[in-house]
């Protein structure tokens, strides 16, 4: 290994290392304990080197959010794959999505909650585009319309985002959450013209 290319990996584990005290300090603590001093007392790098890496706050929550959107594309992906037909997907793609927002409260903040300058919509980085992918999937097989699907998609993740918000901050009943997935799958269906049934049945 060349001592440029030795260079550019001891970067490009500093960057990461900077991520991940970011999110742990986050997780722990909330994002107001995240300053670029903390940071640096932290992974026990002088603020010069941190600036380095970032400009500052924000571009460290940026960089969170979008790694943090990729992990959540893996969930859902997963959760895809896993469901043997279109009610299946829609069912398992919502507790993933719920459950991830449920198990990483400082990074969905990050993502979806805070500002962090990511652009979302047509003009989102592939990262974002992936995600919402995975969620335009749970529609696919019923929906062909390009511009349909998109609105049905981005209807139930703002529903999806809501009720992950809401649980999280304790204003929904715990005891109502397997009737709410369930209502939320059935609107879904029932804005496609479907019903809760295996396809041909």
């Amino acid at each position: 290994m060349s001592t440029s290319q030795r260079k550019e990996r001891e970067r490009a584990e500093r960057h990461q290392r900077i991520i991940d005290a970011a999110r742990e300090l986050a997780e722990a603590d909330g994002w107001d304990a995240v300053t670029v001093r903390r940071l640096a007392d932290r992974i026990e790098y002088s603020q010069p080197v941190l600036y380095s890496h970032f400009t500052g706050k924000a571009a460290i929550i940026s960089a969170v959010a979008e790694q943090g959107i990729a992990d959540l594309t893996v969930h859902l992906r997963r959760a895809n794959a896993a469901s043997d037909s279109p009610v299946a997907v829609m069912d398992a793609v919502s507790r993933a999505y719920l459950g991830f927002a449920a198990d990483n409260p400082a990074r969905y903040d990050a993502m979806f909650l805070m500002s962090n300058g990511l652009v979302f919509g047509v003009d989102a980085p592939q990262t974002l585009r992936d995600a919402f992918g995975e969620l335009e999937a749970m529609f696919r097989p019923f929906v062909t319309d390009p511009d349909d699907l998109g609105a049905h998609t981005e209807v139930a993740w703002s529903a999806m985002h809501g009720l992950a918000t809401l649980e999280r901050t304790g204003r929904l009943r715990p005891e109502l959450r397997e009737r709410r997935l369930e209502l939320l799958v059935d609107e879904w269906l029932a804005a496609v013209g479907a019903q809760r049934r295996e396809p041909g049945k």
